[in-house]
């Protein structure tokens, strides 16, 4: 049995409209006429309906929603129907967007707005995102589904992620996320956790404009955590760009990179930076900073270049130079470009066009570029 607004609204059907019962004809026999076409059964005012097919059409006539369900009970004043086991197709443009599952729901105002409580499911057919909650609106008007309440959502080929809340776009293909958000993108395993993100399904991209956590893992164990206040995340290629109080801590090797904005490759283990950036050794208590710079956490090598300065541990010696070259396991630098090499004790400078060495034992040692140059030697009384 279908109940179809528009169809039995042109035969005066205005209760199942949601229509006040005064603008629907009042005559008794038209009224028995279709409760008995229809199998309807009146419990104290309100309508019951038995494994019923409701549905709804904008005004070209192409449907919006179509939902079935084991029982639909309509109040009293008809403007909500209250349903048991719905299974129904939301429609976008006369075409099935999501299919849609819970224990029971209403439909209200007119039609304008559906409401499906526990055990909900929503699967959209054009991308295979699946969504899970203990709430579910649809609003056609609006081209919005929110899902409340625990909500999981699931790619098949891009992420897995759940959060309190999410609001989906049905033409953007885009879902926005809000509160307790945690996601798992696999080959790379990479984790995030913010308050606020937009999943853009179509696009393969997580976009968060609130402080993100990142965490890349291997073997069950985290090799690099990067927070930031802006954060995206290109699901296809692997690579975030981060934004505004970026700091990557990686595991081995053992640094803490800093800047306000870079580039994460996370696929090729890169990190790189067209800002000012600082690599702290956690371990050797070395600090580099430059106007650019890029670190290999694969190899292990770091590459900065623009006002280079390196400290070594406890301010015992100094490195300036344009471009610097730092081999991470060894602590072993190359430097070019305008060198100044300072140490504290023996307290002397150093400047030359070339150095290579390791800062946190002082054996540095600087060259000329040429013949026609000179490595010059300050001693400082």
């Amino acid at each position: 049995m279908m109940l179809s607004w528009k169809r039995y609204l042109a035969v005066s059907l205005c209760l199942l409209a949601f229509a006040p019962l005064s603008g629907c004809q009042t005559d008794s026999q038209t009224v028995k006429k279709i409760q008995q076409d229809t199998k309807a059964t009146d419990i104290e005012g309100s309508l019951v309906f038995n494994n019923v097919t409701l549905e709804q059409a904008d005004e070209q006539g192409r449907p919006l929603w179509r939902v079935k369900a084991d029982t639909a009970i309509y109040s009293k004043d008809k403007k909500i129907a209250k349903v048991e086991q719905p299974i129904g197709d939301l429609f976008q443009d006369g075409k099935i967007i999501l299919k849609v599952s819970a224990k029971s729901g209403e439909v209200r105002e007119d039609g304008k707005q559906i409401f499906l409580r526990g055990e909900i499911t929503a699967t959209d057919t054009r991308n295979g995102a699946v969504f899970k909650g203990e709430e579910l609106e649809w609003l056609p008007q609006d081209d919005l589904l929110v899902v409340r309440r625990n909500l999981e959502g699931r790619h098949p080929e891009q992420i897995e992620v759940t959060a309190n809340e999410g609001r989906y776009l049905t033409r953007q293909e885009q879902m926005e996320l809000k509160g307790s958000v945690q996601t798992i993108s696999k080959d790379p395993n990479v984790q995030l956790k913010t308050e606020q993100l937009t999943w853009q399904i179509k696009e393969k991209k997580l976009i968060g404009d609130q402080r993100t956590q990142m965490e890349r893992y291997k073997d069950n164990t985290v090799t690099d955590r990067v927070v930031a206040n802006q954060t995206d995340y290109n699901l296809n290629t692997k690579i975030a760009i981060l934004k505004n109080n970026v700091q990557l801590t990686s595991i081995d090797p053992p640094v803490l990179i800093s800047s306000n904005e870079a580039i994460w490759d996370v696929q090729a283990e890169t990190v790189r930076s067209n800002q000012p950036v600082q690599i702290v050794h956690q371990q050797e208590k070395v600090v580099i900073t430059a106007n650019q710079g890029q670190v290999d956490l694969g190899s292990e090598v770091a590459n900065l270049r623009g006002g280079v300065q390196g400290v070594g541990s406890r301010n015992q010696a100094e490195l300036y130079a344009n471009q610097v070259r730092w081999d991470i396991p060894t602590q072993k630098m190359q430097a070019s470009g305008n060198v100044v090499y300072k140490q504290v004790d023996p307290p002397f400078n150093v400047t030359g066009a070339t150095a290579e060495g390791k800062l946190q034992d002082q054996s540095m040692i600087v060259r000329s570029g040429s013949s026609s140059d000179r490595v010059v030697t300050e001693i400082v009384p």
